[in-house]
């Protein structure tokens, strides 16, 4: 692995070894020229601020699957190289995604949290032929998508997703249950959105609750002692929490030392983001916690997430995350694209347009469960939420009961506008 953030190394990734991994893996068929030419992916990840936590869980899980591939044979014979760059604004992002491409001629990028950087990137990536998997990062303007028709640029999921299961759970366990909600969020167009959906869907469910507040932070805020005074003077029976990076936790620490959890039930629509950090002291029990798409305690999980959730909490001694499927999605859904075109070539190596034709439509097992991707370019796959338990093992919560949802019952159709699907759609009961 090539670091080009300071470390400045170089090396093919070591395999893992034994037949546990070629079994999970599986061979493919081999072109002799690609055999001893690395395959270069370039890995783009947040390592430093208020989004590390999550940038790190994503660069763990790729250099994990990429050692599992290069185990196994790698992909089309071609042991996976990665090359990572930092994520950090917009701008400085794009060039180093420019430099992946122009001067280490990488075969794919994967990576990149926030659709902050993503949307600005996107259309030079396209522009450039540079086939490239977001892991959470979209080319949504607000809930309007920018680039419905991609060829070469892969998305995540929508960034709503989250929001609408969290208000489907919220309504199904908190009904009749709550009159006053109040928000805190990121003061962006993400949380705010999510939140007018979440008074939507109340209207949309027949609950006619009162706004008694909203509270908008800075995206980089670390402190939340105002906005708690401001929540708990409001009195609101439910809290509708939008904050996800290194916010989240330093917020509920304070909620707590004042008392505000024993009074609101609170919904966390992003604590899949820091769960690892949301310790049981300041996270009650009964909490609504949303997990995006891995849930790391997941009853009867696949043979690859139970063994990644092993690997990484014997490691790290921390619990994965979502960002770590997303990481291992974007890798396995460019191997199978790559072996499904290969085989239509009779082995030969294919070239990015016929890689990024054969993604589209294709189903793998990501650690979430089924996940694919829509002819669109849009992601599909599992998400996962629940009430807290503090009914086990760990120093963090658990899911009482574990509610999953595929994302295509939380995410608009190819083409829709956002809120006339989600005044039309149907919802499981």
């Amino acid at each position: 692995m090539k670091n080009t953030g300071g470390i400045g190394r170089r090396e093919l990734l070591k395999g893992l070894g034994g037949a546990a991994a070629v079994a999970a893996i599986g061979p493919v068929a081999t072109p002799a020229i690609a055999q001893n030419t690395p395959l270069k992916i370039g890995i783009i990840a947040a390592r430093a601020g208020t989004a590390a936590y999550i940038g790190e869980n994503g660069l763990r899980s790729a250099e994990w699957t990429a050692q599992k591939i290069n185990a196994a044979g790698g992909i089309g014979g071609r042991k996976i190289e990665l090359i990572v760059e930092e994520e950090t604004n917009a701008k400085e992002t794009l060039e180093r995604a420019r430099r992946l491409v122009l001067q280490e001629k990488v075969d794919c990028i994967q990576g990149v949290y926030s659709t902050g950087v993503s949307l600005p990137m996107a259309p030079t990536l396209e522009d450039m032929q540079a086939l490239t998997i977001f892991w959470d990062g979209t080319t949504q303007d607000g809930v309007k998508e920018t680039m419905p028709s991609p060829k070469y640029v892969f998305k995540s999921t929508d960034n709503e997703c989250e929001a609408v299961m969290a208000s489907l759970i919220a309504i199904k366990e908190f009904k009749g249950k709550f009159k006053r909600i109040a928000a805190i969020s990121p003061d962006y167009s993400y949380g705010r959105n999510v939140w007018t959906a979440f008074k939507a869907l109340n209207k949309k469910f027949g609950i006619d609750a009162e706004v008694v507040a909203e509270q908008w932070s800075s995206f980089t805020q670390l402190d939340f002692t105002s906005n708690v005074a401001a929540l708990k003077a409001a009195k609101p029976d439910l809290i509708y929490c939008v904050l996800g990076n290194a916010d989240l936790p330093i917020f509920m620490r304070a909620a707590t030392s004042t008392g505000l959890t024993e009074t609101a039930k609170f919904v966390l629509v992003q604590a899949g983001h820091q769960h690892g950090q949301l310790k049981k002291p300041f996270t009650p029990a009964g909490t609504l916690l949303c997990y995006n798409t891995m849930y790391f305690a997941k009853p009867n999980p696949s043979a690859d997430q139970a063994e990644f959730v092993q690997y990484y909490m014997d490691k790290f001694k921390d619990y994965p995350h979502w960002e770590c499927d997303r990481a291992y999605f974007a890798m396995m859904l460019y191997k199978a694209g790559v072996e499904k075109a290969m085989k239509a070539k009779g082995g030969s190596w294919p070239t990015p347009e016929e890689v990024a034709a054969s993604m589209e439509g294709l189903e793998i097992q990501s650690f979430g469960g089924p996940a694919s991707m829509r002819k669109d370019h849009i992601a599909q796959e599992v998400f996962y939420g629940g009430l807290a338990t503090h009914d086990n093992k760990f120093d963090v919560c658990t899911l009482a009961q574990p509610y999953s949802y595929d994302a295509s019952v939380l995410q608009k159709p190819p083409g829709a506008d956002f809120w006339t699907w989600l005044e039309a759609a149907k919802f499981p009961a």
